[in-house]
């Protein structure tokens, strides 16, 4: 049976992807200030479940100020993650790989047009899918359409929460920390699966 690996896309096969230091410096708010503000609205936003102009102009009520720009969109820059790319492209030569991300709208269009997204199968985005990790219905929504089995799945993520939310219903996790570990830590899991 061929394995599948699951890829999450920010801090693994992507730097740079985290715009909330900017959207709160911009803003001139704390972090938990700004979370408090975006509230549920921040997970519906994951979700696909509202718009980026109906995430700000709820912040906008919340905030006392209308906010003008798409901020997600504005402070988004990232980078390719050479080590993992070129991991990702060996991996495909025997196995099937995917991306399961949580990711919102502006940032998903980038990486589709930048075509950053063509380097997997499929591509699995919680703003697509309304579901976002640690969500067990994000990996079930995933092996379903995979047609696959948990045990017969390696997950990469740089997110504590989100490894253990996929190993309670049985996928194999590796938490992400740099490319040269996850080549050593994939090839143990090859060698046990």
């Amino acid at each position: 049976m061929k394995t599948l690996y699951i890829f999450d896309m920010g801090g693994v096969v992507t730097y740079n992807t985290d715009v909330l230091p900017d959207i709160i410096s911009y803003l001139d708010i704390t972090e938990e200030k700004f979370l408090t503000l975006a509230g549920e609205n921040l997970r519906k936003f994951y979700n696909g479940e509202i718009t980026s102009g109906d995430f700000w102009k709820r912040f906008s009520l919340r905030y006392g100020r209308k906010v003008e720009e798409e901020l997600f969109g504005k402070f988004f820059n990232p980078s390719l993650n050479q080590g993992t790319v070129d991991l990702i492209k060996e991996l495909m030569e025997s196995s099937r790989v995917v991306c399961g991300t949580n990711t919102v709208g502006p940032h998903y269009d980038y990486f589709i047009d930048h075509r950053d997204y063509d380097i997997f199968d499929a591509v699995y985005a919680s703003n697509k899918m309304g579901v976002s990790k640690p969500d067990l219905d994000f990996y079930r929504y995933i092996l379903n359409k995979e047609g696959i089995k948990p045990e017969n799945t390696v997950f990469v993520d740089d997110i504590k929460e989100n490894i253990i939310s996929a190993q309670k219903i049985g996928i194999n996790s590796i938490l992400f920390t740099d490319s040269d570990s996850l080549r050593f830590q994939i090839k143990t899991f090859n060698d046990c699966l």
